[in-house]
């Protein structure tokens, strides 16, 4: 198969689909890689290091859509990148179609097979390829917090850990999945008041065993939520529910009775935000404010460490990559359900359930599509 590597456009994207290594386990399997010129700069990994891997390198983004059978990519198809998508190309990379209906229709009239990395499964019901990027966008939400908390991002100017003789800072968590365990983690390393809350009890004992006294799990309802993000001085949402829109949490009324200077970040900004007064923010224009709350929603947060993340991306994608080439996307994606579950859009038609129910479009089951 020819397998198509395209530099990221999003606005300071700096990771790449594939990286070196997974090229050389692909030409070593037979498949042909392009990879466009520059593709792994935000890497620091020059051209002539993927040609010595075995790839060819491609002038521009038009050559890598056009002759390539499977686009492997990082982030969700820019618009100019969808309209160069053809029918029966295989596309495979995060989409997060649920609150994005332009792409979601693009993607639809371009008769491609988009397969989206967070909703492809693992037996046990994890999510394999969205939990490195979770692991490292959990990590960095705490960073984030602690930089816009100060006066001079906005605000109320306080340290995470606090000092001898001052009190830390209050950091609550919404959600103790992975971005939410990962966040925990390093927030109580920050020395500051950890509160982590879900509504699943066996995460929070999860939390409970991993970190014991130094973080207070709490069942996630109405009155919980809302006393402990009044009182939080950095808030970070981590829920998710696979495929579909995050639930808002948060309400704009909420936010409007929080501490003057007090920050949020929406690690769930890519499926929405769980914060009623979440948009969409970028590396070069993080943050924002509304009713003097500070809000953190870069939507593609790993972005900003792009090294650390391509190499964890990549060790979780490579395999399914191998598969959908070596096997072809029908018998692959017929044959292994767990990968199926990535299929969202197919030939045309939406074979992701959350998504045609968030988005209103007829739901197609995809094995009757690939069928057909």
């Amino acid at each position: 198969m020819l397998i198509g590597v395209p530099r990221e456009i999003k606005s300071q994207e700096y990771r790449v689909g594939l990286t070196p290594a997974s090229v050389r386990e692909l030409t070593a399997h037979g498949h042909e890689v392009v990879v466009e010129h520059d593709a792994g700069a935000g890497i620091n990994t020059a051209d002539n290091v993927y040609q010595a891997a075995g790839a060819s390198i491609a002038g521009g983004a038009e050559e890598i859509f056009a002759r390539a059978e499977m686009i492997v990519k990082v982030k969700e198809p820019q618009a100019r990148e969808r309209k160069r998508l053809r029918p029966g190309q295989i596309l495979f990379t995060y989409l997060h179609l649920a609150p994005d209906p332009e792409q979601t229709r693009d993607l639809v009239e371009s008769g491609a097979i988009c397969i989206a990395y967070e909703t492809v499964t693992a037996p046990d019901g994890r999510l394999p390829l969205l939990a490195p990027m979770s692991e490292v966008a959990g990590r960095m939400s705490v960073q984030a917090g602690a930089h816009n908390l100060e006066k001079t991002q906005g605000g109320m100017g306080i340290l995470l850990g606090g000092v001898a003789g001052v009190p830390p800072a209050k950091i609550v968590i919404l959600g103790a999945g992975v971005v939410g365990s990962n966040a925990a983690q390093i927030a109580v390393g920050s020395g500051a008041q950890v509160v982590v809350l879900d509504r699943n009890i066996d995460a929070l004992r999860r939390i409970d065993r991993l970190l014991g006294a130094r973080a207070i799990t709490v069942f996630s309802n109405r009155d919980n939520i809302e006393r402990h993000v009044l009182s939080a001085d950095l808030v970070i949402g981590g829920v998710l529910i696979p495929g579909a829109a995050a639930p808002k949490l948060v309400s704009r009324l909420m936010v409007s009775a929080m501490k003057p200077g007090a920050v949020v970040v929406d690690v769930a900004i890519d499926q929405g935000g769980c914060f009623e007064t979440a948009r969409p923010t970028t590396h070069a224009e993080p943050t924002y404010v509304v009713d003097r709350v500070v809000h953190y929603c870069v939507a593609n947060m790993p972005g900003g460490v792009p090294r650390t993340s391509t190499f964890a991306l990549n060790n979780a994608t490579l395999p399914y990559v191998l598969m959908l080439a070596d096997q072809g996307h029908r018998r692959a994606l017929a044959d292994h359900p767990h990968l199926r579950a990535g299929l969202n859009v197919c030939r045309g038609k939406v074979t992701c359930r959350e998504v045609a129910e968030a988005l209103h479009y007829p739901y197609h089951d995809p094995l009757q599509v690939l069928a057909a």
